[in-house]
């Protein structure tokens, strides 16, 4: 078992923590288990690889996937755990932030006209054409 730095990202699956609602969020101190954490295998190390995206930085391998994922788990839970003792600003889960559905890219204008060409010739909305492009 080892603590390693950043690894590339690979292909897998995401898990999230359920998010608190209303005004006891301030008052409760964050949960890990609200981070969002993966798992997956690292060629490289030949180990699993458990990681966290709020915490791009840090990562835990083990031989065992589950291991692996307890591993990151206990990590970020100590890790929160000192950065609040040491008054340290302690990064909000995913799971926990809102989201209005809406974000605005900046694209040449000749790519925001080829967009809009495309989007007219599939008969469809510029907003619904890129959105349909995003996954």
């Amino acid at each position: 078992m080892q603590v390693s730095a950043v690894l590339p990202f690979f292909p897998t699956l995401y898990l999230s923590g359920m998010a608190l609602r209303g005004k006891e969020e301030r008052k409760m101190k964050i949960n890990h288990e609200h981070y969002t954490y993966r798992v997956t295998w690292s060629q490289e190390d030949e180990e699993y690889v458990g990681l966290c995206a709020e915490f791009p930085s840090l990562s835990y391998l083990d031989e065992s996937r589950v291991a692996a994922f307890e591993g990151i788990g206990n990590l970020i839970e100590e890790i929160l755990e000192d950065m609040e003792a040491n008054g340290e600003s302690i990064p909000e889960p995913i799971a926990d932030k809102k989201y209005s559905g809406k974000f605005q890219v900046r694209i040449p204008p000749e790519q925001h006209r080829l967009l809009a060409v495309k989007a007219a010739e599939s008969g469809v909305s510029l907003n619904r054409y890129v959105s349909s492009k995003l996954f």
